[in-house]
């Protein structure tokens, strides 16, 4: 095991936590669906953190690191699908009805989305944000400690936040359940959806128009 294991998991442990695009959607997913929603939107963030901890480990991070042209597609890109959901969220939220969710026509009960546009969703907004990238890129190697070997105690490193974030969604998703039964009502919906889509809408504008 890598020497800086403990350390590692906490501030893993913090950065996992802190409140991001990603759990303001699992939140409203899981709020509007129920945990199963709020689970399948976990996960497509999982997947794409493993993306991201892949790119790390193979080095490809660094491509996007040290391309400013690279960085800004990405970057825009993710603002535009963050914006992108939030107005379909406000638009849902004014209409009183509807969700972000794409082709899919499959809507559980409490008016979220179906399970594969909820992962669809949570892999997109994740993948898209080229901070995460950077995270991975310049977070990894500070703990690598000295004679270890680079290439295998950063993938170890890597795995062990996936699985940090995979226990983490899972217990939040968990949780979730109980208060979204208590919030199937339409004018609540409409609420969450009007909130959640304020926000996403914002941070997208935030994200377009940050500099690198």
């Amino acid at each position: 095991m890598p020497d800086l294991l403990i350390p590692f998991l906490g501030v893993v442990a913090v950065l996992t936590i802190t409140p991001g695009p990603d759990m303001l959607l699992v939140l409203r997913n899981g709020l509007r669906g129920g945990s199963r929603t709020a689970w399948f939107t976990g996960l497509g963030c999982c997947l794409g953190i493993s993306c991201h901890a892949a790119a790390a480990v193979l080095g490809l991070s660094a491509v996007l690191a040290a391309s400013a042209t690279a960085y800004t597609v990405v970057k825009t890109a993710g603002a535009v699908y963050l914006a992108y959901l939030g107005v379909r969220m406000l638009a849902g939220a004014l209409r009183g009805g509807g969700d972000p969710q794409g082709p899919e026509p499959a809507v559980p009960a409490g008016g979220g989305p179906g399970a594969g546009a909820a992962f669809r969703q949570g892999l997109l907004t994740n993948l898209l944000n080229p901070k995460i990238a950077l995270l991975f890129l310049t977070l990894l190697p500070q703990f690598v400690g000295a004679g270890e070997p680079r290439l295998r105690t950063t993938a170890v490193l890597a795995l062990v936040f996936l699985a940090v974030a995979v226990a983490w969604w899972r217990l939040f998703t968990l949780a979730l359940g109980p208060i979204s039964r208590l919030l199937r009502g339409a004018r609540t919906r409409r609420v969450l959806d009007g909130v959640a889509g304020t926000m996403l809408l914002g941070i997208g504008i935030r994200m377009a128009l940050e500099h690198r």
